[in-house]
């Protein structure tokens, strides 16, 4: 369904350019939930953004469902491209009711079709009966499935979510990442989803990619990502972020952490 052929982007910068994807390359299947997995500056978020449409490829295309989105002398414009965006702080309207915000990518729609798709999502992301409030009397985690629902109203062949559970607390968060695949998996979506977290990324996806200053170092499985890491560098990572987690959980429990 998505392809990215050897795509590459750079920034202007004070001494030139600044590269931050070199020759990536990925595919993901109709259905599937991946996730893009890396340290702060790898790349995670201009691979959104390049998917998006918010930025132009400097080499390579992006097809969606066979049709070019971008690519040499071809972008097309972000609203055409039936790809939606949760963005990392959600990017609620803060005047606008919960209604409101879940409907505001369907203003083309009837009034009847935009009230009743609201319906749906609401039900579909358990927020029923607060469609009359608005985002500062919500927790962060209501928060965040209105900006799902939002992002899921107008129907998009492709979501994208960057860094979704980034304003949560600690205890929230993988919780919330089981929820957030249960609620993608419901609605048939297909997602990319970025994160720094390893729990989160192992929690939600069906294939996770791991970036490493703007390259793609392995795209597989969670089962292969760990078993069968690429390289030494993802073992070591992998192996130490699953003993982090491991210590956090045995602290919160009181009990002694394993030995390393």
């Amino acid at each position: 369904m998505l392809e990215l052929d050897h795509i590459s982007l750079s920034y202007a910068a004070d001494c030139g350019r600044n590269t931050v994807l070199r020759g990536l390359d990925l595919s993901l299947d109709s259905g599937q939930i991946a996730c893009l997995l890396g340290a702060s500056g790898c790349g995670k978020t201009s691979v959104l953004r390049a998917i998006a449409g918010f930025e132009p490829l400097d080499q390579g295309a992006i097809r969606l469902n066979g049709c070019l989105l971008s690519g040499p002398d071809t972008c097309v414009a972000p609203e055409h491209r039936r790809v939606g965006m949760m963005f990392q702080d959600y990017a609620l309207f803060p005047h606008l009711t919960i209604a409101a915000n879940v409907g505001f990518g369907l203003r083309r729609e009837s009034p009847d079709k935009r009230r009743q798709r609201v319906r749906e999502m609401l039900d579909l992301v358990g927020m029923n009966g607060l469609d009359e409030r608005y985002p500062h009397e919500l927790s962060g985690g209501q928060q965040q499935r209105i900006a799902l629902a939002r992002a899921l109203a107008p129907e998009p062949a492709l979501l994208l979510l960057d860094e979704p559970f980034s304003n949560l607390d600690v205890d929230a968060r993988e919780r919330l990442a089981f929820e957030l695949r249960d609620l993608l998996k419901a609605a048939g979506r297909t997602a990319l989803v970025v994160t720094h977290n390893q729990a989160e990324a192992f929690a939600v996806a069906d294939r996770i990619g791991i970036l490493q200053a703007g390259r793609l170092i392995q795209w597989a499985t969670p089962y292969d990502t760990y078993h069968h890491p690429a390289t030494p560098e993802i073992s070591s990572f992998v192996r130490r972020e699953a003993l982090l987690a491991q210590r956090t959980q045995a602290c919160l429990r009181g009990a002694p952490p394993a030995a390393a």
